[in-house]
């Protein structure tokens, strides 16, 4: 099954290049690429369900975006020069998986237009990319359009 995902980054730094990476290691490659302007940056992306609620007490998932072990899964966010800019930062956000239960997939396998999202302040305290494990993380939302 195919999970759509839809991540927010609010309010970023103004000059800054930010992407989703699909890929791990060295065989990556940042895709969505955008500079902020200091509003909202949005990324759309879908993701494979991976278990069965019959065999696994939480989802697991597969796809190029998906990294990490089973029970800690997440996907990256490339800022700055990891995200191909040229200068300037070179940090990745995690963007944990945590906390998507079996519920909300059925939730979405009702709804051929649902998806999960989630949103997060893209500035750190400092003023600087945000960077490292969202944190807090407030987790994910079924969206039905």
């Amino acid at each position: 099954m195919d999970i759509q995902l839809c991540i927010i980054l609010q309010n970023p730094p103004a000059g800054v290049d930010f992407g989703i990476q699909k890929g791990s290691g060295d065989r990556y490659e940042t895709i969505q690429t955008q500079r902020s302007d200091g509003l909202d940056i949005q990324f759309n992306l879908t993701i494979q369900l991976k278990s069965d609620p019959q065999k696994i007490n939480d989802p697991r998932f597969s796809g190029p975006f998906v990294q990490g072990q089973p029970a800690s899964q997440f996907l990256y966010i490339d800022v700055g020069e990891y995200a191909g800019q040229v200068g300037g930062w070179s940090r990745r956000v995690k963007v944990p998986l945590s906390g998507v239960t079996w519920d909300m997939i059925t939730q979405l396998g009702h709804h051929s237009t649902a998806f999960l999202i989630t949103s997060f302040p893209g500035t750190a305290k400092d003023g600087s990319p945000i960077c490292a494990t969202v944190k807090p993380f407030e987790g994910w939302k079924v969206n039905m359009p």
